[in-house]
């Protein structure tokens, strides 16, 4: 199939997205990577599409002691190949790296894939487990609001009809911390069955785990810093958790999550 008939327009900067985004049956656009093949199965339908790969401002890098923001047009790609700083130590390289296939990485944007919603993809869930915000502008100016809390349930997010995903912001880990990452995937380059990021740092008072490929919005487990230094206490803590009536989902879920907890790794808070 092929899409609809649509408008596009370039926009040339974020108030002339904004604005762009105010007219009916408006949707942005970045990479085309999540949003394309929607397109042609006429899943999607927008009557005009805003191209927003054109603004510098969203293939930017801000850098400050405190945090790194990230323009919501850099590619996975970009995070894979360390052509960005990564101040992770190489968690966001990582998690770039298992992103579906190279092709759709050279493409596909982390703010896309923010805003595109989907409940079993990966930045939401490593982004939501490394207390990251994402930065959205609209017509009253820019807010932001946790990635953990962005998705409000499958392919559904926060983003008002005329907001646009600007930029990403990842906090700088204390050298204590460490991470976590495991999905199920059928094969290599689909979609995951069942995902979890886990992140542990004691010096910001961050202990999470998000859980993704969920029938709806993420679950995030907060605030347990038992669970990644005492295996009863995640048992305990996993036996309360709304994981789906499917028994196999359930077990993939417990499985994934257990593995991410297994796969802690260092991360160095980066000062460069």
């Amino acid at each position: 199939m092929k899409p609809v008939p649509f408008d596009l327009v370039v926009a040339k900067d974020v108030a002339g997205a904004v604005k762009a985004l105010g007219e009916e049956g408006a949707k942005a656009v970045g990479g085309f990577q999540s949003l394309g093949p929607m397109l042609n199965l006429r899943l999607a339908q927008p009557r005009i599409l805003i191209d927003v790969t054109r603004i510098p401002e969203l293939r930017g890098i801000q850098r400050s002691d405190e945090s790194v923001v990230y323009g919501a047009c850099i590619t996975h790609a970009e995070f894979e190949d360390g052509a960005v700083f990564d101040p992770t130590g190489g968690a966001l390289a990582r998690v770039a790296s298992g992103i579906a296939y190279r092709a759709v990485r050279t493409r596909g944007t982390i703010g896309g894939s923010l805003a595109h919603g989907d409940p079993a993809a990966d930045w939401p869930v490593a982004l939501g487990a490394l207390d990251a915000r994402v930065r959205i502008a609209g017509e009253r100016g820019v807010r932001q609001m946790p990635v953990a809390s962005f998705m409000t349930g499958a392919f559904a997010t926060a983003l008002q009809p005329n907001e646009v995903v600007v930029a990403v912001e990842v906090p700088r880990p204390s050298p204590q911390a460490r991470f976590g990452f495991w999905k199920f995937c059928r094969k290599v380059g689909e979609l995951a069955e069942a995902i979890c990021g886990v992140y542990c740092d004691p010096e910001r008072g961050v202990h999470r785990i998000m859980i993704g490929a969920m029938e709806g919005r993420p679950v995030v487990l907060a605030d347990v810093p038992e669970v990644f230094e005492d295996a009863r206490a995640l048992e305990a803590a996993l036996a309360d958790l709304d994981l789906g009536s499917d028994p196999v989902h359930r077990k993939l879920h417990l499985a994934a999550i257990k593995r991410a907890v297994a796969d802690m790794r260092q991360v160095s808070g980066a000062s460069a």
